[in-house]
């Protein structure tokens, strides 16, 4: 009898302790959040485990439309090639926003470099490749701007933060738009790839003279030069969360779809280059798995915003996170 008093104790503490494991994958852009938001939920369920790996939306969206993964994150929408391939629609659960910062390493000017839309396009375009060129130079007039090459660096991978940047180009420059144009990968005209978020910063870090886009998270933690973009309004702003947040001030959705641009916002103190960044969930049959993420989802958008800011992201307008969270309360 006490044997089985035993067995019978055993088997309910292994079930009271069962881990349900949630697999996840996509962009890099939000990584410092959702690693954040993915230990601290954990410490109040400890029976759930978030294992994400931050292979870029690109990679993220191929997993999560293959069911190869539980959810993905990306910061560019699903297009309707990728939308035909996933076996259940799709929903865009947007989580906060956050600015792409051009970072550069220029070992004479460490800091106070202004650049516009156009001029930053014509150097991804190739059409500037000295610091010290007549378009930047008007722009700095009080920089003592070297005659340095411009080596140009830009993603390898598929990936949301190219795909915000492109579209940030393609707005300012029909040039860009025509020639180039937007997307997660795109054939670019010049530049040096690198993988993810992280090897774009280590390229800046490492090489004199580079110039490049990263999310504001990794430009901030690892001390780079980021420049000051003109913003629709004639202001140059350099990112920060809350000229993120004014991005967004005046932002409406269409429809029952969760997704928009802030991309070159109007309104005064806007960063041009602000975008939100997106989990991806199918709205399949509820299971145990998708109803642990609706429960995550929830948590994110209420307590979870407060370490958006810490994290140098910006959390989502209150009127925003109130219709997912009435959207998500229905699935």
């Amino acid at each position: 009898m006490k044997k089985l008093l035993l067995s019978v104790l055993a088997l309910f503490s292994v079930q009271a302790l069962a881990i349900t494991k949630i697999n996840g994958a996509g962009a890099s852009f939000p990584y410092a959040i959702y690693s954040k938001w993915f230990s601290e939920y954990s410490k109040i369920h400890s029976t759930i485990q978030f294992n994400y790996q931050p292979i870029g939306s690109g990679g993220g969206i191929r997993q999560f439309v293959s069911e190869t993964v539980d959810f993905g994150a990306s910061d560019a929408i699903l297009n309707e090639k990728d939308r035909a391939k996933a076996k259940h629609k799709v929903m865009h659960i947007p989580t906060v926003l956050g600015a792409v910062a051009v970072s550069y390493n220029v070992s004479e000017i460490n800091n106070g470099i202004k650049l516009d839309g156009q001029t930053l396009a014509n150097i991804y375009l190739g059409k500037i490749n000295k610091w010290n060129d007549a378009a930047i130079v008007k722009l700095n007039p009080t920089l003592n701007l070297p005659a340095k090459d411009i080596l140009v660096v830009r993603r390898a991978d598929g990936s949301g933060t190219t795909s915000i940047f492109t579209e940030y180009l393609s707005a300012v420059s029909a040039e860009w738009e025509n020639k180039v144009g937007t997307g997660k990968s795109v054939r670019w005209v010049t530049g040096v790839g690198a993988k993810g978020n992280d090897g774009v910063t280590a390229l800046i870090k490492q090489t004199d003279g580079t110039i490049g886009y990263i999310d504001l998270a990794h430009a901030q933690k690892n001390n780079l030069s980021v420049a000051a973009l003109k913003n629709k309004n004639g202001e140059f702003i350099i990112p920060d969360v809350n000229a993120v947040s004014l991005a967004a001030a005046n932002f409406k959705r269409a429809g029952d779809d969760f997704t928009g641009s802030i991309i070159n916002a109007a309104g005064s103190g806007a960063y041009p280059v602000s975008a939100f960044t997106y989990l991806l969930i199918s709205l399949k049959e509820k299971d145990s798995i998708q109803t642990e993420i609706h429960k995550f989802i929830k948590w994110a958008l209420t307590d979870g915003q407060k370490y958006a800011q810490p994290l140098f992201y910006a959390p989502l307008p209150k009127n925003l996170s109130s219709d997912v969270l009435e959207a998500v309360n229905k699935l």
